[in-house]
């Protein structure tokens, strides 16, 4: 009996050791998607990244706002004119996005949608818009005219014209579900990189933990430091390729759904959240409120930890936080 648990043990040390890493590269969601797992054989390694994959073009056909085929498209067509009765999971996605607005006194607000489209950071503009313009730009945006009926499951945006999308969470939400589906079919570790969207779980085959590198966004061949992590969502948020400068002031890609006006003083945002789509929804959310006051809401909540670098190079950190040297 002894000599045949000694072998029952080796067997299962050598398939442990045995594991390895395997990855792949690909388009999803218009982005682009790394997803590795920790497997014993490059088929199951395979395997497991086709449920991935699988999972997250489910979660596209879902919430896309361009595919005309969807409930979210459905939402927006009907805005104004009457409620539209949606999937159960869309419809938390929605009331936990209606959430993390309330938190952030609207500087996230999926209704963000709705905005005209006056800032163009493709080179093209050669002066800000004017003020009324970028008033009325924001005249359908409002997380409070998203009318939830839990009973029925419907969604009912009030204003015509209103719309929403989840380009801000969407790719984490994704990441998020690509993971549970991984988890729950026995795959011990991976990481699944939702264009910098990192949704962490386990460790390396070697047993030591994964680490996240934090890009210097003024140099992005040097980081500033390494976030260990087991499980959870690392996001980074940054403005140093898209952005424009008017009268000296420096106006990033990410808008204030609020005023129309673009985030400025922040260049990076990194946050770290058990998930990562409210590591990514917080990581807009900071862009949008500053240096100050994004720091303050991080303080508040539990499990969560954000890093910024401010315009002038500044780094600023949550508490708690622990980055370490490479």
């Amino acid at each position: 009996m002894r000599i045949i648990l000694l072998f029952i043990a080796a067997v299962v040390s050598l398939s442990c050791s045995a594991q390895q890493s395997y990855k792949r590269t690909l388009l999803l969601m218009g982005s682009r998607f790394e997803i590795t797992v920790v497997a014993n054989n490059e088929q199951e390694g395979e395997e497991c990244i086709d449920l991935a994959v699988a999972e997250i073009s489910r979660i596209e056909k879902l919430i896309s706002s361009w595919d005309e085929t969807t409930q979210t498209a459905e939402i927006n067509r009907n805005a104004g004119i009457k409620p539209v009765k949606v999937a159960v999971e869309l419809f938390q996605l929605i009331e936990r996005a209606i959430g993390i607005s309330k938190i952030t006194d609207g500087a996230f607000d999926i209704s963000y949608a709705s905005m005209d489209k006056i800032w163009k950071f493709d080179g093209s503009m050669q002066e800000m818009p004017s003020e009324e313009a970028i008033m009325a730009s924001v005249s359908k945006v409002g997380y409070e005219n998203i009318v939830l009926d839990k009973e029925a499951s419907t969604v009912f945006l009030k204003k015509e014209g209103m719309k929403i999308g989840f380009g801000a969470i969407g790719k984490g939400y994704a990441a998020d579900k690509a993971k549970a589906l991984l988890v729950a079919k026995g795959v011990s570790a991976g990481i699944i990189n939702a264009s910098g969207d990192m949704n962490i779980w386990g460790k390396q085959p070697n047993g030591s933990e994964w680490k996240v590198a934090i890009t210097n966004p003024f140099d992005k061949k040097k980081s500033y430091g390494l976030l260990s992590i087991t499980d959870g969502a690392i996001v980074t948020s940054g403005d140093y390729e898209k952005y424009v400068t008017f009268n000296g002031k420096r106006y990033a890609h990410i808008i204030d759904p609020r005023t129309g006006f673009p985030a400025s003083d922040i260049v990076s945002v990194t946050v770290k959240a058990p998930k990562a789509e409210l590591a990514d929804a917080l990581a807009t959310a900071v862009f949008v409120l500053g240096v100050e006051i994004g720091l303050d809401r991080i303080n508040q909540l539990p499990n969560i930890e954000c890093i910024i670098v401010a315009e002038n190079g500044k780094i600023y950190t949550s508490n708690n936080i622990i980055i370490e040297n490479e």
